[in-house]
């Protein structure tokens, strides 16, 4: 299960669980951590990728007109 549904607020914007994963997967990353990188430096370099397409896919979603039948991808 994702970190988001585990005693968080849930966020009414659009794609905001995969947005929070995402966050915290570039915060808490070896990274960040211990290089004193930040996330965008992180993000470019590939960290968190399975996360960051997951976001890219509910973004693109939304533009989608195919979503109103099919649904926003993600969670």
């Amino acid at each position: 299960m994702p970190k988001y549904y585990e005693e968080k607020e849930e966020d009414g914007r659009a794609c905001g669980g995969v947005r929070e994963d995402l966050r915290q997967c570039l915060l808490e990353s070896p990274c960040v951590l211990e290089e004193n990188k930040t996330p965008r430096q992180c993000l470019k370099e590939g960290c968190c990728r399975s996360l960051q397409i997951t976001f890219f896919a509910c973004k693109r979603s939304m533009l989608d007109t195919r979503a109103r039948f099919r649904g926003r991808k993600g969670y």
